[in-house]
């Protein structure tokens, strides 16, 4: 009975899960950004505390199974340093689950902002894509629109 729980809880199993798990949040930033759904549960701790959750998890299976984390240093030596760290399994599903995580947390974020300055809905579904894929350009194409909506450049917020 525990096998078949562990079954569940592989690398695999957890990225496939991450992967359609991420897919509602950005399903209901995107169409019912004010909504109470979305208020409750996609633009608050929520999503970011399932993710860390699942984070410690790998933590502890990867501590278990003997992965070296010092290694993982080793990505502020260079551009090869990062290359060797991604042939390993331990840290390409960390490295995407926080990435995941920080990216559905500046939808979050994009969308409580563009509450507050009144954006359009539609206007906000392309910046919220273009982070769902590629984060820091969805994020600059929301200060740019941003921008125009506040009438003024705030370097900072």
């Amino acid at each position: 009975m525990i096998e078949q729980i562990y079954t569940y809880f592989s690398v695999e199993m957890i990225f496939l899960w991450l992967n359609l798990g991420v897919l509602p949040f950005w399903l209901v930033l995107i169409i019912f950004p004010q909504s109470q759904i979305c208020r409750v549960f996609i633009t608050s701790i929520f999503p970011v505390f399932i993710l860390s959750l699942t984070y410690g998890y790998l933590l502890h299976l990867f501590f278990n199974e003997g992965y070296d984390f010092i290694q993982n240093f080793e990505l502020y030596l260079g551009l090869d340093a990062v290359s060797n760290l991604f042939t390993y399994k331990a840290f390409i599903i960390l490295f995407w689950t926080h990435f995941l995580a920080m990216n559905l947390f500046c939808g979050g974020w994009i969308v409580k902002d563009s509450q507050k300055f009144g954006v359009n809905k539609v206007l906000m579904s392309f910046p919220l894509l273009i982070t769902y894929f590629i984060g820091p350009i969805g994020l600059t194409l929301y200060w740019i629109i941003r921008i125009f909506y506040s009438k003024r450049i705030n370097l900072y917020d």
